[in-house]
């Protein structure tokens, strides 16, 4: 038999019960697994590029929300010798899921001990460790208001002076919850809306279009000021994507 078929199929397998897995959980709480699809590769490559663009340095990497791993399987190749990934999943099903990709994972041959999988909420992670990247998967629109604050006040908390945060907004959620929500629903969409917008001001470098992505979605590059918030200028942003 053709390797390169046998290959090729068993990673068509994998992505079709992950696809499933996604589906399954989505039915259970929309809310906290925030879409009826993984990310895609491109919307991955995209999440993960501070990361890539820093290697071969060891870096400390937070990855919030993986669910069933795609960013995850994009971060590990990119970790050098001496470089650390945190996971955190507050899924059990998800988080079992990730910790079987860690231990199989080819590019951690003997390494495994550089990545570890925490099944909790990002507020709640117990550590005091500081990290160059987060890359956030977790679905911000589809928490309230003071959950969001909280998120973002604690990855600002964990990143280091200068690092960077990577998260995604799907396009066109806000004008879909105005048509199909109720009032409150739209309402609290827009505060979260408005949230993000305030913190994109402040710490933006950069935003990119994934159109190859179900649904398509922006990711966003937001990095902690070198300065205390005090003293630290407002990021200047123009939005050109790529």
């Amino acid at each position: 038999m053709n390797h390169w078929t046998t290959s090729h199929d068993r990673v068509l397998a994998q992505r079709n019960a992950e696809g499933w897995m996604f589906l399954i959980e989505a039915a259970r709480d929309l809310r906290t697994t925030g879409a009826i699809a993984p990310s895609s590769t491109a919307l991955a490559r995209a999440l993960t590029e501070p990361v890539r663009i820093q290697a071969p340095r060891p870096l400390a990497v937070l990855e919030a929300g993986a669910g069933t791993g795609p960013v995850t399987r994009a971060l590990l190749p990119q970790l050098s010798r001496g470089s650390r990934l945190d996971i955190v999943e507050a899924n059990p099903r998800f988080a079992a899921r990730l910790r079987q990709l860690v231990a199989t994972d080819p590019h951690l041959t003997a390494r495994s001990q550089q990545v570890t999988v925490h099944q909790t909420y990002v507020e709640q992670l117990d550590t005091d460790q500081r990290y160059d990247v987060i890359v956030s998967g977790l679905p911000l629109t589809n928490f309230n208001p003071e959950q969001v604050e909280r998120i973002m006040d604690r990855y600002l908390e964990l990143l280091h002076p200068g690092g960077t945060l990577t998260y995604f907004a799907y396009l066109g959620t806000r004008k879909a919850r105005a048509l199909t929500a109720s009032r409150d629903e739209a309402r609290r969409h827009a505060a979260v809306d408005d949230i993000m917008a305030a913190y994109q001001r402040s710490y933006a470098t950069g935003r990119w279009t994934v159109w190859g992505n179900l649904p398509p979605a922006h990711v966003w590059h937001l990095q902690r000021p070198l300065t205390t918030a005090a003293d630290a200028p407002q990021a200047q942003f123009d939005g050109a994507g790529r």
